[in-house]
């Protein structure tokens, strides 16, 4: 199985909504991320999906830089142009 694919696997959640939204970002950016960039957003995802939806909504920030700049990355990429 390629690391594509397991993060792939690991964005499937018990939240609807975030599977959605974590796919998307990972057919669209994932391959775009530096390898410091690929092993955090894997430990985002080890997150349980309450605590992952919080940060997904910023109500609330990580303590480390590279996972709130892939927060940011990912609530940046689903905002509808023009908002």
């Amino acid at each position: 199985m390629s690391e594509k694919s397991r993060v792939r696997w690991l964005c499937r959640r018990g939240m609807k909504e975030l599977d959605v939204l974590l796919e998307r970002f990972v057919r669209s950016d994932y391959d775009a991320l530096t390898e410091r960039q690929h092993a955090e957003f894997v430990n985002l995802l080890n997150h349980e999906d309450p605590d992952l939806w919080v940060l997904m909504m910023g109500r609330a920030e990580p303590d480390n830089p590279v996972q709130a700049e892939l927060l940011a990355r990912i609530r940046e990429f689903q905002r509808p142009p023009g908002t």
